[in-house]
């Protein structure tokens, strides 16, 4: 197994099925949250990075010379917009002082509004994964990521009072 396999399929959990995908996202929630309480929103944000330039990398290696430009074993891309979609409950937590798992339905909004994104492919979203390519591969998760993070703070926003 080499390593650009081991990145692209999370350490292996995009062969899972089914829906790996769904997967490579539920295993971004620990991670994420592990980041977080390694290193806050910091962390987190420089983790994201890190991966999604590894599996840009990745996906590049494990695609080449196929027709498949998008096979669904690839969750790298998930996990990276995972972390995207959770970022505002870390920054969250960090100015409230408050625990990560205190902020239990955003965990579930970001998951939930996440994989919508994820599986519509609308919009922006759509436009990336028609790229056919690596970039392509990852940038559709990323705008998800940023979609279902603005769902987060606007479901924020109103749980909290904010439209009274």
């Amino acid at each position: 197994m080499t390593w650009s396999h081991l990145i692209a399929t999370a350490f292996c959990v995009g062969h899972l099925r089914p829906a790996p995908g769904t997967w490579g996202s539920l295993a971004a929630l620990p991670a994420g949250w592990l980041l977080h309480v390694l290193g806050g929103p910091v962390l987190l944000v420089a983790a994201t990075l890190l991966a999604f330039a590894l599996g840009w990398w990745a996906t590049i290696l494990e695609t080449k010379g196929k027709e498949d430009h998008d096979p669904s074993e690839i969750v790298i891309d998930e996990v990276v917009g995972q972390w995207i979609a959770i970022l505002p409950l870390s920054i969250g937590a960090t100015h409230a002082g408050a625990a990560l798992t205190a902020l239990w339905p955003g965990w579930i909004a970001a998951f939930i509004l996440f994989r919508l994104f994820d599986i519509t492919k609308l919009g922006p979203i759509g436009w990336a994964d028609r790229r056919n390519d690596a970039l392509g591969v990852m940038l559709d998760d990323v705008i998800a990521g940023v979609l279902a993070a603005i769902g987060v703070i606007a479901l924020a926003w109103v749980a909290h009072g904010g439209a009274s």
